[in-house]
């Protein structure tokens, strides 16, 4: 899994933030994606890559500006994951 973290300009209440979240629900298969106002981002868990300029555009068509891409590589913590060498 990859997690895209978007520095998003424009959001300013939690309608904004479901917004944001909607338009990328629609536009890509996505396993989970948060928004936060107060912070300025967008996190999204998806299986595969998502091509940067995509997601520029689709949050674009709702009035935000994505001001920043950042892209890793994801584990699912478990319950016990500290535990493990």
């Amino acid at each position: 899994m990859i997690k895209i973290t978007l520095q998003v300009d424009g959001m300013q209440c939690g309608m904004c933030e479901a917004h944001v979240n909607d338009a990328i629900r629609r536009a890509f298969p996505v396993k989970k994606v948060t928004s936060s106002h107060s912070k300025g981002q967008t996190v999204i868990l998806s299986e595969d890559d998502i091509d940067e300029q995509d997601l520029r555009d689709a949050i674009g068509k709702t009035g935000y500006e994505v001001l920043a891409v950042a892209k890793e590589p994801y584990e699912k913590k478990g319950l016990f994951s500290a535990f493990r060498k």
